[in-house]
């Protein structure tokens, strides 16, 4: 019996995606040396209340999102997905470093803003210019691939903050604001050096026609019956999913120091980037809804853990294996968004997408600030409540996704 021929190697992925990955390596080295330490640094060096710091945190992602929402519909109707995309990434680089001048909650809030307004343009554009780089069937290797190397970006960035904090203030438990601003200043570097990869390196996919004029909210309208109900559902699981500065402040609260605290984000996002490539590629045989099922239910239980969690090491364990949901969930739903939205309106989805999202999350953080410690003549549940309520919401939107959308599909 003569053997079966041996399979050819899967073609390696297209050039854009490795610009991409690198660039979003570099952008994440430099975010993850100070973005991480923003809440400490408003609670330990400005005094800032957990009600402030769900401010600062929920208005810099929200007030993005309409940016977020142009830049994706935008660039359907343009030729070139480049410029907005190195753009954004440049107007982060540049604002970051600003924050070694702030003195109160409202210049870190500038900066936040500036920082995601650059996300904002960036986000959409860019996905779907990755979408737009790599074929249908390879789609979630894609995704995942760019989502390791932006989560271990964030690796070698807590890495570099870890060694300034040691340095500089030892194992002391608050952040002093000396170490924030050296840390402010290094990470302007590599913000730098992923704006030149991309404006040297990324090329543009180039399509026959842009887009017919369709207003925005028309654009969603014309978005195909399950998307928009993705949409819906993602956006219910989201307002559950406050800023993750309340687990940075939950393991604060039951002792863990400063450098602990970037030791455990770093292993974090070990986990995230271990994750993010084979979740991706598995999505591609299995499909993408069993694996965002599945990072719900993981992050479900993490959420019940933090709100029953009464010691620092249980904190740094749960959220060791919070990475667990990110490597499932983050990469397939933006490949999932590319599957049920088509190529024609594939920006707009991706800025409808990032908006909801960014949008929902100014009231999921201030509800968990608000949770937490209460607001006026309101006391708050506890640092408990926030978890809870989160846990709850995804069991919630688990539950929408398998009636309502895709009960034939997981």
């Amino acid at each position: 019996m003569s053997s079966p021929p041996p399979r050819s190697p899967a073609p390696p992925l297209p050039r854009n995606i490795w610009i991409m990955t690198v660039a979003s390596f570099l952008t994440d080295v430099s975010s993850d040396m100070i973005n991480n330490l923003i809440p400490l640094f408003l609670a330990n060096a400005l005094g800032a209340r957990t009600g402030t710091i769900g401010l600062v945190e929920g208005v810099a992602e929200s007030t993005s999102s309409f940016i977020k929402l142009l830049s994706g519909w935008w660039s359907d109707r343009v030729i070139s997905r480049k410029p907005p995309t190195v753009i954004g990434y440049a107007i982060s680089a540049f604002s970051k470093p600003l924050l070694v001048l702030a003195n109160s909650w409202l210049p870190v809030l500038g900066v936040r803003f500036a920082d995601r307004l650059g996300k904002g343009v960036r986000t959409a554009p860019r996905d779907a210019l990755l979408a737009d780089s790599v074929p249908p069937e390879r789609r979630g290797l894609a995704f995942g691939f760019h989502r390791a190397g932006d989560s271990l970006g964030a690796v070698v960035g807590l890495g570099v903050a870890l060694l300034i904090v040691w340095l500089t203030q030892g194992n002391q438990l608050s952040l002093s604001r000396a170490t924030f601003q050296r840390i402010a200043l290094a990470s302007a570097l590599p913000g730098l050096l992923a704006v030149l990869v991309l404006a040297l390196g990324l090329r543009e996919v180039r399509r026959s026609a842009p887009a017919a004029g369709q207003p925005i909210l028309g654009s969603f309208r014309a978005m195909p019956t399950a998307y928009r109900r993705f949409l819906v559902i993602f956006g219910l699981f989201t307002l559950g999913n406050s800023a993750d500065a309340f687990i940075i402040l939950r393991a604060q609260e039951r002792g863990l120091s400063v450098a602990g605290v970037l030791a455990m984000l770093l292993a974090f996002n070990l986990v995230y980037t271990a994750v993010a490539g084979p979740a991706g590629a598995l999505s591609d045989r299995v499909g993408r809804p069993r694996l965002i099922l599945a990072g719900w239910a993981v992050y479900a239980a993490i959420y019940l853990g933090l709100a029953a969690a009464g010691a620092a090491w249980q904190v740094i364990a749960l959220f060791i294996a919070y990475g667990l949901y990110h490597g499932l969930v983050e990469s397939n739903a933006r490949a999932y968004v590319a599957d049920l939205a088509g190529a024609a309106g594939r920006g707009a989805a991706y800025g409808l997408y990032h908006a909801v999202v960014g949008l929902v999350t100014l009231p999921a953080s201030l509800i968990a600030g608000v949770l937490w410690q209460g607001v006026g003549a309101w006391p708050g549940f506890g640092p408990s409540a926030p978890f809870l309520f989160g846990a709850g919401l995804a069991a919630v939107a688990a539950v929408l996704f398998l009636v309502w959308l895709a009960p034939n599909k997981v």
